[in-house]
């Protein structure tokens, strides 16, 4: 087959919203023991239909839960005031807790940041300090991921318990310390999974779920005054954070979902969400006639940011605004050469920066945030995939006006294969190439995993990875190359080098994989498995969440500066409890140098 090229929009640019997903079932011969409940923090968590059956953590409020409070407008609406401040500290203080909310009108118990969902937004300068003091209130561990930071010298601090650290334990505290670098742009925060000690095949702990729960936020990071944007002027910042979302909680879920006889008896079935949000406020049932609707209200004839984020667990989600040109000028922290679109589609974790300007007629408009539904397998009752907010030139009461044609101008919806960097920077040449397949089997005990080669993840019992590289283990001693060791696929690079890392989705469904640690330069995709076919090093896009549809490969350039253990998954939440994930080593003879704080070390004995 020939290689399809770097800008066919057939192998780069979004799914559709059209396939319906039907897990693929490999038999696998091959024993699984102890496979551990994986957290679905790092990645996302979602909901299912109405199961209670077999739950560790009920999905009822609990009877001493308070009330989730109202996000602030400054969560969303940026004053800038610190942009241009010289280097500095930055801290916050971050409280871990259950309460009792009803986002899209159906009351939950949910975990939280500060009584928030979303959470506070985090704003800071390239070249701060950040420092949060993270306390837990809640009944089991807790860890929390810093979203595409780069956290060069500080890996113990990238919050991916089981890799780098255990988890914070309940009424324990953890203060994560860290500067942003040359770091800067949108991106968030969200509970990373904490490591799980039960056995997948039983009922696993909230702990391992608490993403899907509540626990997220926006983290924002401007650039300094000497290295100005290189994107068009506009007025002011907001914030847009989209997710789907579930009615029960995500234990609950994720007992089904890994069960024997998976969701309604078909293994592999994802949980399906009941809804989705638009900064913490959704519609839930025929025609979203319960819940509320987010509303911001602009001055006309100015040009706005959007930073949108989706911090969802398992579904893609378009945004645009009725008769409104988007402008995109940033797509995971990377700015891009601008493209106008009528809307834009976020895979899950993915980020983009928008400009619009209100230079309509003066009145309300409907902002669309619309799941995509290809990987939905059963349909929930009273069901909302049409999240809607409030856009107001004025502050009139009345809703927007119903549009049957909400696009803007005839344009289309952003292609992916068009995104360019701003700033062009070729990708060097690559010294080491690695190769992972995806794929869902079933093992020979009935349990439905996610493997990557032949590797199901499962967290180290009573320790992290980076403790174990650090402590001299069989994964310090098994040299650089690519290996399994027990339940971890980890490469080992102990040099710099520069990695080709070819990925192959022999799945039906879509991939959102994440590296950590890295944003990697996308030099190959296309149909099928990769076979060696012309890869790209000029001014390639890079961003650290690709999608990779499904039945198509991608090969992924990045450099082995960065020391530490590096988590590569999907993030989609249930895939990552399933097993989808394996490690980057790098140079560990200087990570097993690491002064790892003893509020870490610590953690282990603990959680």
């Amino acid at each position: 087959m020939s290689s399809p090229s770097l800008n066919d929009k057939q192998y780069f640019a979004q799914r559709p919203t059209t396939k319906s997903r039907k897990p693929l079932l490999v038999v696998a011969g091959l024993v699984v023991v102890g496979v551990l409940a994986l957290a679905l923090g790092l990645g996302l968590g979602l909901g299912l239909k109405h199961h209670h059956n077999a739950s560790a953590a009920s999905s009822s409020p609990s009877p001493s839960a308070a009330p989730l409070q109202t996000s602030p407008t400054e969560n969303f609406v940026l004053s800038g005031s610190i942009v241009g401040q010289p280097p500095q500290t930055r801290t916050y203080n971050f409280t871990i807790s259950q309460v009792s909310g009803a986002p899209d009108g159906v009351q939950r118990s949910m975990l939280v940041v500060n009584g928030l969902y979303p959470g506070p937004t985090i704003e800071a300068n390239q070249g701060d300090r950040l420092v949060v003091n993270v306390f837990n209130q809640i009944e089991n561990a807790t860890a929390i991921h810093w979203h595409g930071l780069f956290q060069n010298g500080t890996n113990f601090f990238d919050g991916t318990a089981g890799i780098t650290e255990c988890g914070i334990p309940p009424g324990q505290s953890l203060t994560y310390n860290f500067t942003f670098g040359e770091f800067y742009g949108t991106t968030w925060y969200h509970h990373s999974f904490p490591q799980a000690y039960l056995l997948r095949i039983l009922t696993p702990r909230s702990d391992s779920t608490q993403y899907s729960d509540g626990i997220t936020g926006a983290l924002i990071v401007y650039p300094t005054a000497s290295n100005p944007p290189s994107i068009p002027k506009y007025d002011q910042d907001l914030v847009v954070e989209l997710s789907d979302w579930y009615h029960d909680f995500s234990t609950d879920l994720l007992a089904q979902y890994l069960s024997p006889d998976g969701i309604q008896g078909t293994p592999g079935n994802e949980p399906v969400p009941d809804g989705g949000t638009l900064n913490g406020l959704g519609q839930y049932g025929a025609a979203g006639s319960g819940g509320t609707y987010f509303n911001f209200t602009l001055e006309a004839n100015k040009t706005y940011r959007l930073r949108l984020i989706n911090t969802g667990s398992f579904t893609s989600i378009r945004f645009s605004i009725d008769n409104h040109t988007l402008t995109i000028v940033e797509a995971d922290s990377l700015l891009v050469e601008p493209i106008n679109v009528s809307g834009v589609t976020l895979a899950v974790a993915q980020r983009y920066s928008v400009l619009f300007t209100t230079n309509q007629t003066a009145g309300n408009y409907w902002m669309r945030a619309e799941l995509a539904t290809d990987m939905f397998t059963y349909t929930q009752p009273g069901q909302n995939t049409d999240i809607r907010g409030i856009l107001k030139y004025t502050p009139l009461d009345a809703l927007p006006t119903a549009s049957d044609d909400p696009g803007a101008n005839g344009l289309g919806d952003l292609d992916t294969s068009l995104l360019v960097p701003a700033i062009a920077v070729n990708a060097p040449e690559s010294t080491v190439h690695y190769s992972a397949t995806v794929s869902f089997q079933n093992t020979d005990q009935g349990k439905f995993l996610a493997f990557l080669n032949s590797t199901s993840w499962e967290p180290l019992a009573g320790t992290s990875t980076l403790l174990a590289v650090k402590n001299s283990s069989s994964f310090a001693e098994e040299g650089a190359g690519i290996s399994s060791v027990g339940d971890q696929l980890i490469v080992t690079e102990d040099r710099i080098s520069v990695i080709d890392f070819e990925v192959d989705n022999l799945d039906d469904g879509d991939h959102p994989f994440h590296l950590h640690g890295h944003r990697p330069w996308i030099v190959g995709a296309g149909a099928g498995r990769y076979t060696g076919q012309p890869l790209n090093s000029t001014n390639p896009m890079s961003r650290d969440v690709i999608l990779i549809p499904a039945y198509t490969y991608v090969v992924l350039r990045f450099v082995t500066d960065n020391p530490g253990v590096w988590a590569f998954h999907c993030h989609l939440s249930w895939h990552m409890a399933a097993g989808l994930l394996m490690q980057f080593n790098s140079l560990p003879s200087v990570s097993s140098q690491f002064d790892i704080p003893q509020a870490i070390l610590s953690q282990c004995g603990a959680s």
